[in-house]
């Protein structure tokens, strides 16, 4: 494992993990985490690389180790998928599959909507409304940033306030990316032509329907494991899934 870092596209520096030899797999983790919490942690990109793959995870902009500016035009919209082409062409990716988790799912299918070409997709914690609903998603999370020290327990944000917390995150960075995020239409899912697996957990609702999901992507197949949004990443099933998805 080597922890490594890139440009994003307007210069700011990224941080990104690499393990393994073999066919690259691009994994992009979910809003308020990092490559090790989705991606190491539990096991998933052990998995991977002991299947022949080389995992490439970066930390998005305002997470983890990457950049994280406080001056609002290092946010124009759309920004992670830029950073996601950016970090394709800085390996100079050309045959390789892609993955994301929940935010990172939302940042592949776009960047695959405008022009990234994958062999295989995996969108994971995603379902049919949660690609087009970024408003309401990000409405919630920048209430729990404004509220974030008057939220107790029993508040329906007092989870995602616990994550924030545990995972240091730099609330201001946070609040500017939040604003940032493009939304994927209906009408572009049809340019998602390639293999598509919608892994998520069975009780995980919070970004709508991955099997109605599965059913309007040319090519979707979804794979389903236990848990809720956050219970399910940590399920070693989910790691079984990508691995399996991947090498087929």
């Amino acid at each position: 494992m080597s922890a490594d870092s890139f440009t994003g596209f307007d210069g700011a520096e990224l941080a990104v993990t690499v393990m393994g030899e073999g066919r690259p797999v691009v994994l992009v983790h979910g809003l308020f985490s990092t490559a090790q919490m989705n991606w190491i942690k539990f096991g998933h990109a052990e998995k991977l690389v002991e299947a022949g793959f080389r995992v490439i995870m970066p930390d998005l902009r305002a997470h983890g180790a990457s950049a994280k500016s406080h001056n609002a035009l290092d946010y124009p919209f759309g920004v992670l998928t830029k950073d996601l082409t950016a970090l394709v062409e800085h390996y100079g990716l050309t045959d390789y599959d892609l993955a994301g988790f929940s935010l990172g799912a939302r940042t592949c299918a776009k960047g695959v909507i405008d022009g990234l070409a994958p062999r295989r997709l995996a969108l994971c914690g995603m379902g049919l409304q949660g690609l087009s609903g970024w408003a309401r998603r990000s409405a919630f999370f920048i209430d729990a940033i404004d509220r974030f020290d008057e939220i107790k327990r029993g508040d329906r944000a007092f989870m995602a306030k616990s994550f924030m917390k545990t995972m240091g995150i730099d609330r201001e960075a946070a609040f500017l990316l939040l604003g940032a995020v493009d939304d994927v239409s209906d009408a572009d899912l049809a340019t998602i032509t390639m293999p598509t697996a919608l892994i998520c957990g069975d009780k995980d609702q919070d970004n709508g329907s991955a099997k109605d999901l599965a059913l309007v992507l040319p090519d979707g197949r979804y794979r389903e494991v236990s848990g809720t949004h956050m219970s399910s990443v940590a399920d070693g099933a989910f790691g079984d899934a990508l691995v399996e998805f991947f090498e087929s």
